[in-house]
């Protein structure tokens, strides 16, 4: 008897006919689902080789398991398992896949160094991959805020808070301040001649130590709402050498009145988006620069205008605005609730309720990232 002899166990029973092939009809977003579940769990197998230290210590030199753990205190079944892991992932290389368990000697490929090692390459990955982990952490809380309409601030968040600077380090180290700034008509020389800077919503600092390190004349002020963002921004700029160029405050800039016209170039990078009162905190920065001188938003670079499906930028600004921004946002009330799609147009309407002129998008070229320039519209009360 063969399977097609079997009696149907629904006998009886009326079932739909299935259409046919379903089988093997393709699924498309299944498949991209998929993608998605495996992607994630090797982000956290990504985040607990960057936090254990075993990447470094590969980088060192190849290791078996029982070396890798004993180079890094950590223990060596578990090491052996990432490390197989992570060859199958194709992130890792094994000398001899047939050799026993405990006599593999694992190795981390040389191109993979900027990307799992190197803190300052362009490349370096682990600080999203924590800042991944860390927002889809909240999601139990989102679920609470999304019923109730309450927010999630970054004081409930440290561990996406500190992931977030980490992954901006590289850029504001290097090619913020060393490429793009010198390209905004009036910041460069300003700059270069000693000029002033407040860098609104500085966060850990990464943005002001840039400055500071590229322009050795320069003096530059942060100011953040978050006390231990401003701590960490005091220590990593001793760490800099540049603190006695460079000094940060707990402030809330869209109520601090005695700045005003004090500084040549006013900053604020990738936060206009988080703040609950935009209006306010524009109107402040504008305020606080002096005549003729530069007020520069640095944000996401989403679509200009609401289409789907979006892009790959698109998507991810929306994943982050679900999980982090937007919650972030509304944690305040009242709150704008802007989220991390802010796009051109809502920025200019914010600009122009602060009283400026309008905004110019500067071409700098930037994956993420756009530039815009605030226009003066009049001049600054004393």
């Amino acid at each position: 008897m063969t399977s097609t002899d079997l009696p149907s166990v629904t006998a009886g029973i009326p079932v739909p006919a299935a259409p046919p092939d379903t089988a093997a009809a393709p699924q498309p977003l299944a498949d991209r689902l998929g993608a998605a579940v495996l992607a994630s769990l090797e982000l956290a197998a990504v985040h607990l080789g960057s936090e254990l230290g075993w990447y470094r210590a590969l980088d060192e030199a190849p290791a078996t398991a029982p070396e890798l753990a004993a180079r890094t205190g950590t223990d060596a079944r578990y090491a052996r398992e990432w490390l197989e892991q992570q060859a199958v992932a194709g992130l890792l290389t094994v000398d001899d896949p047939q050799a026993g368990p405990e006599q593999r000697r694992f190795a981390l490929p040389a191109e993979h160094r900027p990307v799992l090692v190197d803190e300052l390459d362009l490349a370096f990955t682990p600080p999203f991959a924590r800042a991944a982990l860390a927002f889809t952490r909240n999601v139990p809380r989102l679920l609470e805020v999304y019923r109730s309409g309450g927010g999630l601030g970054w004081a409930e968040m440290e561990d996406a808070r500190d992931a977030q600077a980490a992954a901006n380090r590289a850029y504001f180290l290097g090619p913020l301040a060393t490429r793009d700034l010198p390209s905004v008509p009036g910041l460069d020389a300003a700059l270069r001649a000693g000029g002033r800077v407040a860098d609104v919503g500085c966060g850990m600092g990464w943005s002001s130590i840039g400055i500071a390190r590229a322009y050795p004349q320069a003096r530059v002020d942060g100011y953040d709402v978050d006390a231990p963002s401003v701590e960490a921004a005091r220590r990593n700029a001793e760490e800099a050498g540049v603190a006695d160029r460079v000094g940060f405050r707990v402030a809330d800039v869209g109520r601090l009145s005695a700045a005003r016209g004090r500084y040549d170039v006013v900053t604020a990078f990738e936060c206009v988006h988080d703040l609950a009162d935009p209006v306010a905190v524009l109107a402040a920065m504008r305020a606080m620069v002096a005549p003729g001188g530069t007020v520069l938003v640095v944000d996401e670079r989403v679509a200009e205008r609401f289409t789907a499906p979006g892009d790959e930028v698109e998507r991810l600004m929306y994943a982050y605005s679900l999980t982090c921004c937007l919650p972030d946002g509304l944690s305040t009330r009242p709150s704008a609730g802007t989220g991390t799609v802010m796009r051109p147009a809502v920025l200019e309407g914010y600009a122009r309720a602060a009283g400026f002129a309008g905004i110019d998008v500067l071409p700098v070229e930037h994956d993420v990232f756009r530039f815009y320039r605030l226009r003066h519209s009049g001049t600054v009360e004393d």
